[in-house]
Parts: C-alpha cells; sequence; structure tokens
C-alpha cells in the first residue's frame, strides 16, 4: 500500500447476499467478482478515503461461518491493524451477529472500528439495501474525533440506519430490510440526514490498549433451551456426555425452571463435574434474576451461574472463548459473570 496521509479502510468480504448478483439468463443468484464492487456502487469514489478489499476465495455462506474462519478473520485484522484505521466486514446476516460477538472477544485491546455489515437483497438488485448499508458502515469505520481517535472503537453491526455494538446484536427478521435489534443495550448511533452518535453508550478510546489477537475458540458446548415437557431421560444423556464443556441453558422468564428433582439433581452433578452452565432468559428483552424466585434461586444452588441480560450469540461465543482459554471452570465462571466486552450489563 502506498504512503498516504488519507484515512484508509479495509473491506473485508467473506460472502453472503450483499455480495451476489442476479444472472440475467437464469435468474440464480451466484457470488460476482469482489474487483467489481465499484461498478455496482460506483458512489464509494466520493469518499475522500484509501479504500483496499480483501475476499474470502471463495466466499462463504454464513451459515457455513466456523470458529475458524473467525481465527482468520481476526489474523486479517492483526495482520493489518497497523495500516489501516478501520475495518468493514460484508458478511451474510443469518450468522452476523455470531461472527460480531466472537470477533468482540478474540480481538482484545481493540481500538479502532471493525464494522460488520450485509444486506437483504444483493448489491446488484433495484431495490437492494445493500448500498446505503455498506456506505454508511464505510463511513462510521472511518469517523474521527477531533484529536484524531477513531468515533467508534469496537465491533459493531451497522444494519438499516442502526449502529448496533456487535455482542448485543440478534437477527429478528429474515425478510425485513430491519432485520437486526439490540434490545438490551441503545444503539450507538442513528444514520438519518447526517449520523447522529450517541457517544455516551460507546466504548470509550484507550490510548494505552495493545491489540492482543485469539485464536483458539472450543466448541465443546450446546444450547439447551427449557420447555413444558421435556423428558429426563434425554437432559440426563446430554449432560452426562464426557466431552460437553459447557451449556447456555435458555430458561424461562428471568431465569426460572420447573423445580424437578431430576434436572436439579443432574445439573448440579453437571456443574461438579466441572460443566460450566450459564444461564440465559428466553425473553427477547430482559436479565436473568435467579434470586426473585424459588424456581431460580434452585439454579443458583446447583452452581449454575447468571449471563444476566446476555444475547444467545454472546453468551455462546464467550464461552467458547473462555474455554478456549484452557482456563479452570470456577475461572471461566468467573469471567462469564463479568463484561469484558460489553457483552452483558451488571
Amino acid at each position: 500500500m502506498s504512503a498516504s496521509s488519507q484515512t484508509s479502510i479495509l473491506l473485508i468480504y467473506t460472502g453472503g447476499t450483499i455480495g451476489m448478483i442476479q444472472n440475467p439468463e437464469t435468474g440464480a443468484l451466484g457470488n460476482f467478482n469482489f474487483d467489481q464492487l465499484l461498478l455496482q456502487v460506483p458512489e464509494i469514489k466520493q469518499f475522500n478515503l484509501d479504500i483496499f478489499a480483501y475476499a474470502f476465495e471463495p466466499p462463504i455462506d454464513s451459515s457455513d461461518m466456523s470458529p475458524d474462519l473467525w481465527a482468520e478473520l481476526v489474523r486479517i485484522i492483526y495482520s493489518n491493524y497497523e495500516k489501516y484505521d478501520g475495518f468493514v466486514i460484508l458478511h451474510g446476516t443469518d450468522t452476523m451477529a455470531f461472527t460480531a460477538s466472537a470477533l468482540s472477544f478474540m480481538l482484545e485491546g481493540l481500538m479502532k472500528p471493525v464494522i460488520l455489515t450485509g444486506s437483504q437483497l444483493p448489491i446488484g438488485a433495484l431495490r437492494t439495501d445493500g448500498k446505503e448499508n455498506l456506505l454508511t458502515a464505510i463511513e462510521i469505520a472511518a469517523a474521527k474525533n477531533d484529536d484524531g481517535t477513531p468515533v467508534v472503537p469496537e465491533v459493531c453491526i451497522f444494519f438499516h440506519e442502526k449502529l448496533m455494538r456487535g455482542n448485543r446484536t440478534t437477527k429478528i427478521s429474515a425478510e425485513n430490510f430491519d432485520a437486526f435489534e439490540s434490545n438490551n443495550y441503545p444503539i450507538l448511533a442513528h444514520s438519518g440526514i447526517e449520523i447522529q452518535y450517541y457517544r455516551h453508550f460507546i466504548r470509550p478510546y484507550d490510548p494505552k490498549a495493545t491489540l492482543k489477537p485469539h485464536y483458539k475458540m472450543n466448541a465443546d458446548i450446546i444450547i439447551f433451551s427449557l420447555f413444558p415437557g421435556i423428558q429426563p431421560t434425554i437432559v440426563k444423556k446430554i449432560l452426562k456426555s464426557p466431552d460437553l464443556k459447557g451449556i447456555i441453558f435458555r430458561t424461562f422468564g428471568s431465569g426460572n425452571a420447573p423445580r424437578f428433582s431430576w434436572l436439579t439433581q443432574s445439573l448440579t452433578e453437571a456443574t461438579q463435574a466441572g460443566k460450566v452452565i450459564v444461564n440465559i432468559t428466553q425473553c427477547s428483552t430482559g436479565s436473568v434474576k435467579m434470586h426473585l424466585y424459588e424456581t431460580g434461586c434452585q439454579l443458583l444452588e446447583a452452581g449454575i451461574i447468571s449471563g444476566h441480560d446476555s444475547t444467545v450469540e454472546a453468551a455462546i461465543t464467550k464461552l467458547m472463548y473462555l474455554i478456549g482459554q484452557e482456563l479452570p471452570p470456577e475461572s471461566i465462571r468467573a469471567e462469564m459473570k463479568r463484561s469484558i466486552a460489553g457483552e452483558i450489563s451488571v
């Protein structure tokens, strides 16, 4: 890259709908060459920025996203961290919130913008939402304060006029342009005629922070949701699995579970065996408060820890990250109960 005093942005294309174009003969969607981006979005040329691109080859459908590919994103960002002022990741919507959450933990000490975006319609479609999402994501990634520090020094998702903390975001719609929501934390910015930043909700810039990349994620965990009529034989088999290291336990309301003796006993035995069980609510908003009711207190006594107001995506990737650090169970439980990347309100 040639030396330049201009703000520089690296676009990382992983795949997904935003990078697809319709074949005029067959009507089928296929990935277009990323070098054609300027033909699809000529408005990019109006930015007074140095914009460079990196594309996964072959592109990845977001349903195929994996911890290994998260590690590859971390490598790309870390190896280019000093070259660029911000990063924009083009990503399929289905697992975007998982990727954003994972990167928020794997990029420890991040102090530059990493903005994920995508679209519900291909960027070549007539009514695409991709152009607006892409252009605004680039503008946010390049935004600086008067002192030259980045306005948004964290991992975020920008989608349909809203900038959201990555590990607070979840996909809520497969059909609407307004496809993502941050239910338990305010949005960080809103894009209208101008981009209005809500700076008191954005993680503060720390000039002493140093980026420390993490590449290991341990996926020996499951998401386990309660429902009326759940069967003990199946639950016991899951909890006794020798390879299982952690469980995201999705409970009712504010963290409640049925008072079945077999369930309490099975959960207690699992935590005593070193398995880390994290309680998060099945509700789209709100927080786990196990001390409120007897149906929650029994879980505390079984050694289950609160995931507070975590999203499923943040809880699962945080647990993968902590187990990947090969910490003892008690240390993992302690870290799950505190906010390490703004993922929970404690």
